[in-house]
């Protein structure tokens, strides 16, 4: 079963947001998972494109931005894709940053929700955390 993890921010800086989504897609990385990050915005698509660009000056985060029809197939390797398609099979965590829960989630063994104080994004993201513990997945709650 899909575990869901909540990480909750203060405020409502994109960027700080931002940041914390490339912070996580890091560390799963480093643990070699292969992640998928979800948005139906294309804007907010790119600028995560960028920003896993910027986040560090001395490291790199391997990513492709995929058109929502774009085939995976000969992009297996890149430990990160962003897109508001669906997946490739070989990704294991989720990042959703679209503001319903994806029909495909369960496909993953993880699931990262990452809300803030933006009334739209907070609205949305307690109508997903009630989906999930409707349906009994295990949640876990973050507070940044």
């Amino acid at each position: 079963m899909t575990r869901v993890d909540f990480y909750v921010l203060s405020g409502d800086d994109t960027l700080a947001r931002q940041q914390l989504i490339c912070k996580l897609a890091e560390k799963a990385c480093g643990r070699a998972e292969k992640v998928f990050i979800h948005s139906h915005d294309a804007d907010e698509l790119a600028q995560i494109d960028q920003c896993l660009w910027d986040f560090r000056p001395m490291s790199f985060i391997g990513h492709i931005l995929h058109a929502p029809d774009h085939l995976h197939s000969h992009t297996e390797f890149d430990p990160v894709h962003l897109s508001s398609g669906q997946p490739s099979a070989d990704r294991t965590l989720l990042i959703n940053l679209a503001i319903e829960v994806p029909p495909f989630f369960s496909r993953f063994e993880r699931n990262l929700e990452i809300v803030n104080d933006n009334p739209d994004i907070k609205t949305a993201g307690r109508r997903r955390y009630r989906f999930y513990q409707q349906r009994g997945y295990p949640l876990q709650h973050h507070t940044m």
